[in-house]
Formats: C-alpha cells, sequence, structure tokens
C-alpha cells in the first residue's frame, strides 16, 4: 500500500486497519494516517530483507557467469546508485578494498520503492535513472554482499534532507510553567533519554516504541539517597504492542535499580550502575549474572538499598512481595560518598512509579525500610535542575570527515563538563540504546531515522546537547542551527592534518570493522564544506585542530584531486514539456472549425485581425529549466547526487 492510498482513506478505515494490526486506534486522521505508514514502512522492510536472504542463498548457488547476467539486467535502488555512481577502473589494485559497507550499497534484483524519508529528492531520482543503474562490481565480477552499509552512509543520508528543507520557523516562547516544588519526586526529564516519553502520576514509556521497537529508553528519578534504609516500587503496567521485529530479538525488556548521577541511561551498562533484568539476570558493568526470577507484565518490583555505617551498601530486590536475595554488595570505595538515584531502562513496556507519599506501597517494606517517597526531605538528594530558559542552553555542532575525531572529543568534552549535563545526540548513541542487537543494517537505518526527530525535539526542550554527526553539507548544519535559535549555539571543527586523518580513520576502521569505500571517502569530500563565523546563525566557531585558513586550504586540495579522480556527472535529458492546459492554443489562434459552431452570432472578437490578436497567442511557453536549474544549495558540488 502506498501513501497516497493511505491518505485517500477515511477515519473509520484508517482505524479499522489499525485495530487489524493491534495498533492504537485514537487521534486524528494525520497521526493515524503516519501510524498506519510506518506499519506498512516496517513490513516492507522486513520483506525485503527477507527476500534479500533467499536472493543470496540462490546466488550462492548459483553459477558465477549466470550471476553475471542476471546482475546487468537487475536494476538497483536509486539511492544505491546515487550513491555508489561511477563505475569502477579495472585495476585489479585499485578495487581490492572499496568494497565495504559505510556508503557501499548492493545491487538488488527488484527496484526498491522510495520511501518519503528517504531523504532523496527528485534531482536526486533523475540522476540516478539517468546514471542507468549499473550496480559495482568487484574484481572478478561477482557481487557486492553490500548489506552491511555502515555509519556514514546513513549520516549522508540525514544530511541531504535538509538540502531543499524549509527554513525552520523561529521557536514559539512559550508560557512561563509554574515553579516546580523541588522536594516532590517525580519522573526527571532533564535525566532522561529524549526517546522517553514522561507522563502523569509516575507513568512513563518509549515515545517511538511503534516506529523503532529496538530502542531501549532510560529515565532516573528526581531525588536518591546516601543513608539510610530506602526502598521504592515498579509496575509493569503494560506491554506495548508492535507490529514487526526481528527474529531472534526479545521484543520486550525492563532493568530497574540503582545508578550515581552523571553516568549512561543504560541502567547496568557501567560500573556504578546495577540493575534487575526482567529476564532473570543481575547487570552491573555490562556483565549479567542469573538471579532472582524472569518479570513480566502486570508485576511489582521493589528495589531497596541499605546504608551501613560503614559506607557499605546492599541492594536487594523483591519480585510481588516475594524476597528475590541481595543482588549487589558496594564497598565504600564505589560509590565515594555519591548519591544513588532509582534508575529503570524498559523497551515496549509501560511502567509506572509508586510516588505519592499519601498512598500505601503495593506490597509491605522489608522491616526496617522507608519508601523513599515517605523519608524526609533533608534525608533526600535533589539533581540537578533543568535551565529554565532557551538563553541557558547550548548546544555544540560537531563538523568533519568521517574519522577525524569528533566522537572523542564530544566525550572528552562531557567528561571535562559534567556539570552541563549534555546529551549526545549520534548515530553511535543510538546505536547503544539497542542493546539486544539485531542487524546492524536495519539499526543504522532506524537510528537515523530516529536521529532527525530526536533533533526536532531537543531544539524544542530544554537543556545542553552535543549533536555529534559529520554536519558537512552547508544546508545540514545551517538548518540545524537554526533550529536552536535562542541556544547558545557552538560549532567545532575537527579537520586534522593529511596525515593524521588517514592514522584516525584506519584506526578506526581497525577497531569498529567498519570499511569506508575510497570512492565515498572522494564524494564526502568533494561535497564537504566548512563553516565560517556567521553572527545570526552562530556565536562561537572554534577548529580544533588546523586553523581555519589550513584547513580550508586542505580541504581544497582535497576536492582538486577528488574531482580529477571521480568520473565527470553524467548529463541529464532534458524533459519535453507539456503545453499548459488551461491555454489550448498558446501559439496562435483557434482554427477555422472551431470558431464555425458560432452560426453567425455577432461578436466583435471574431473580426480581429492578426494585430488584434491576444497577446498570449505571441508569448512562448516558458521553459522552466532555468529555475530548476538554479534551485540549487549553492556551494556544493554536483557530486552530491551520486548519493
Amino acid at each position: 500500500m502506498k501513501l497516497t492510498d493511505i491518505k485517500k482513506l477515511k477515519v473509520v478505515e484508517l482505524r479499522s486497519k489499525l485495530k487489524e494490526l493491534g495498533l492504537d486506534t485514537r487521534g486524528l486522521k494525520a497521526e493515524l494516517i503516519v501510524r498506519l505508514w510506518s506499519a506498512v514502512e516496517t513490513r516492507q522492510v522486513g520483506e525485503d530483507d527477507e527476500e534479500e536472504v533467499k536472493q543470496q542463498k540462490h546466488s550462492s548457488t548459483t553459477p558465477l557467469k549466470t550471476v553475471e547476467v542476471v546482475d546487468s539486467a537487475a536494476p538497483s535502488s536509486p539511492l544505491s546508485v546515487a550513491i555508489v555512481g561511477i563505475t569502477p577502473p579495472c585495476d585489479a589494485a585499485s578495487t581490492r578494498e572499496f568494497r565495504d559497507s559505510a556508503t557501499q550499497t548492493e545491487a538488488k534484483n527488484s527496484l526498491q520503492t522510495l520511501q518519503p524519508d528517504s531523504g532523496c529528492d527528485s534531482e536526486s531520482v533523475s540522476v540516478c535513472q539517468a546514471e542507468g543503474g549499473e550496480p559495482w562490481r568487484q574484481q572478478g565480477g561477482a557481487e557486492d554482499p553490500g548489506g552491511d552499509r555502515g555509519r556514514a552512509f546513513y549520516e549522508f543520508k540525514e544530511e541531504i534532507r535538509y538540502k531543499r528543507a524549509k527554513s525552520p520557523q523561529p521557536p514559539v516562547e512559550r508560557e512561563k510553567m509554574e515553579e516546580e516544588d523541588e522536594d516532590k519526586i517525580r519522573l526527571n526529564p532533564y535525566d532522561s533519554h529524549l526517546h522517553f516519553e514522561v507522563g502523569p502520576d509516575g507513568t512513563g514509556q518509549p515515545r517511538f516504541w511503534d516506529r523503532f521497537p529496538l530502542l531501549w529508553s532510560g529515565c532516573r528519578l528526581s531525588h536518591g539517597v546516601v543513608q539510610g534504609r530506602v526502598g521504592f516500587e515498579v509496575r509493569l503496567e503494560r506491554k506495548l504492542l508492535i507490529t514487526q521485529i526481528e527474529d531472534r530479538v526479545e521484543p520486550y525488556g525492563l532493568r530497574v535499580g540503582w545508578s550515581v548521577a552523571n553516568t549512561s541511561l543504560l541502567l547496568g551498562e557501567e560500573e556504578v550502575s546495577f540493575a534487575y533484568d526482567s529476564c532473570g539476570k543481575k547487570v552491573s558493568a555490562g556483565k549479567e549474572e542469573e538471579f532472582g526470577e524472569p518479570f513480566s507484565e502486570g508485576d511489582i518490583i521493589g528495589c531497596y538499598a541499605s546504608f551501613s555505617t560503614d559506607h557499605t551498601v546492599q541492594l536487594s530486590f523483591l519480585k510481588n512481595g516475594r524476597f528475590m536475595g541481595v543482588a549487589f554488595s558496594l564497598d565504600a570505595c564505589v560509590l565515594q560518598g555519591r548519591a544513588l538515584f532509582p534508575h529503570f531502562l524498559c523497551k515496549n513496556y509501560s511502567v509506572r512509579f509508586l510516588l505519592d507519599p499519601t498512598a500505601p506501597p503495593w506490597y509491605p517494606s522489608p522491616p526496617g525500610f522507608t519508601q523513599l517517597t515517605a523519608l524526609p526531605a533533608g534525608q533526600r538528594v535533589r539533581a540537578t535542575m533543568a535551565p529554565t530558559s532557551r538563553a541557558q542552553c547550548e548546544v555544540v555542532l560537531m563538523v568533519g570527515l568521517p574519522g577525524s575525531g569528533k566522537s572523542h572529543w564530544a566525550m572528552t568534552h562531557m567528561q571535562q563538563h559534567p556539570e552541563k549535563h549534555y546529551k549526545l545526540l549520534g548515530t553511535e548513541g543510538l546505536l547503544a540504546c539497542m542493546i539486544s542487537g539485531g542487524e546492524r543494517d536495519s539499526r543504522l537505518r532506524q537510528a537515523s531515522q530516529c536521529l532527525t526527530d530526536l533533533i526536532k525535539m531537543a531544539a524544542h526542550t530544554l537543556g545542553n546537547y552535543i549533536l555529534d554527526q559529520c554536519n558537512i553539507l552547508f544546508s545540514a548544519h545551517r538548518h540545524k542551527l537554526q533550529l536552536f535559535s535562542g541556544f547558545r549555539r557552538r560549532v567545532v571543527v575537527v579537520f586534522p592534518s593529511a596525515e593524521e586523518w588517514r592514522r584516525r580513520l584506519s584506526q578506526h576502521q581497525t577497531q569498529g570493522g567498519e570499511q569506508i569505500p575510497e570512492t565515498a571517502l572522494l564524494k564526502l569530500q568533494v561535497s564537504c564544506s566548512l563553516p565560517q563565523q556567521q553572527g545570526d546563525l552562530l556565536e562561537e566557531l572554534h577548529y580544533v585542530e588546523l586553523p581555519q585558513e589550513q584547513a580550508q586550504t586542505l580541504l581544497q586540495e582535497y576536492k582538486d584531486k577528488a574531482r580529477r579522480l571521480l568520473p565527470p556527472m553524467p548529463k541529464q535529458e532534458k524533459k519535453k514539456h507539456r503545453l499548459h492546459k488551461k491555454r489550448p492554443y498558446p501559439h496562435g489562434p483557434a482554427p477555422a472549425h472551431r470558431i464555425q459552431w458560432l452560426n453567425g452570432w455577432s461578436d466583435t472578437r471574431l473580426n480581429m485581425s492578426w494585430s488584434q490578436q491576444p497577446r498570449y497567442w505571441n508569448v512562448r511557453y516558458q521553459d522552466q529549466t532555468y529555475y530548476n536549474n538554479n534551485n540549487r544549495d549553492f556551494g556544493y558540488s554536483s557530486y552530491e547526487s551520486y548519493w
């Protein structure tokens, strides 16, 4: 089903189809369309993946000669052709290691349907078609497996979406909310993932559970403890229905426990983060051990911390009032006097904390323990408060080629300034939130699509952010900086010397196992545009490696070399323009037989001479190619169309 067909459906029909898929049927028509299209798109992607696996199995048992014939006749997807874009040279040495994943794509036996979020505009599609769909070939004529296209491909795909995007509207000044009671315990949106939705009365759930079911979303409470014997309770409200998820991937999950402030929101992945997992395990520092019993929908988990006078801590858990045992015993040197905050991490679960101080506990607490909500305010530790205005917030936009060291700089900056509570928005961060795995290409696709939504959300959510992407297109970093109008906007350019960049890129590919094809790097260099100081877009511009002048000079050398190595762009055939429908005779008067039906009606307009013709008869049809060809993003090379 296409998106245009879905838009033609009535509300009753939309709700009927959503009900068949097990999705929520509430909301306006626009919301129902988006929900249904997301489900249909997810199903189409799953069917494409299954067919691709079958094709790969079939090709493995087919002689090499047969593969060549089929592949030459099979059109690749428009986006694949746009990225590869050139025919590899015949020299075997030049093709020995250019077959990987980051921007390389596969040649499929069926033409993929262009999705609305693909980021490929009409101009790109026409260029893709002009290139003829010739698949990338390796030495010996074998097919490129190409299933894993890598981070660089999806980041560049995300940037292209901004090339012709409309300028964002200035942020609407919201009414000042009532001052929050600092002593009231609540879910802390300032200390949660952007893709986690905080609800009323201590409830919460993943925000994009229906579109990105692989994401884990975490949140801490606003108050922690450093002494006494304290506990809290969490109830698994319900499972969120999902339509499609990869095989061998558990669709639901929950971790609940304690962690220290300023640590990862992925509970259990750091040394000072302690979790009880729904699969019946305890998790800390990324290590899992068997513990207790599995729990699921409707169960209530009690988490209790006992601080001793010698500063040692014991963490125990209860399931539906039954004691599961002591999971963690911590020495004084582990916490070093830092407070423990209640923390949970969920996937496709809706959860609820018991935060009403007047309500009785769901199950009686162990002897000697007090519920956190009943603890005196002086014995609780308040987490850092969120900023109250956009002027107090900051956004750092990273700019640089793949492998230049942007992520390393961002992580170091976050460690040096823990008081700012930066949220790192990047592909790698979202991949880390998909703990239970799945196919890497599927996870990269979901991370790229989700990242676009998160950046828009961050622009309307008070806080400090680091956008860890390449951001090499001028239109991309201009659009993102405009989104964060009112923030303190900093642009950090990481552009090392040629030798250092090659060393870092080689190290990145060795450690991460993600090989970026040489052809893709050349196209990235041609498309790259380094930012300059502009008072209306940014407040601070910082080059952390080479100075700005040297970086610009080196980039120009990269571009000159890349243009010599890349083939010229194929010229696009001009389309024949159709005559305007409202002007049936644009080049002359109506034929004689068209006016004979008037049967002698006296009309002075029919007696006019050729010199008295309406003015538009002599005006040639305007050729619109000038406007189409000049409505481009200046500063870019036409090699972007290869992507």
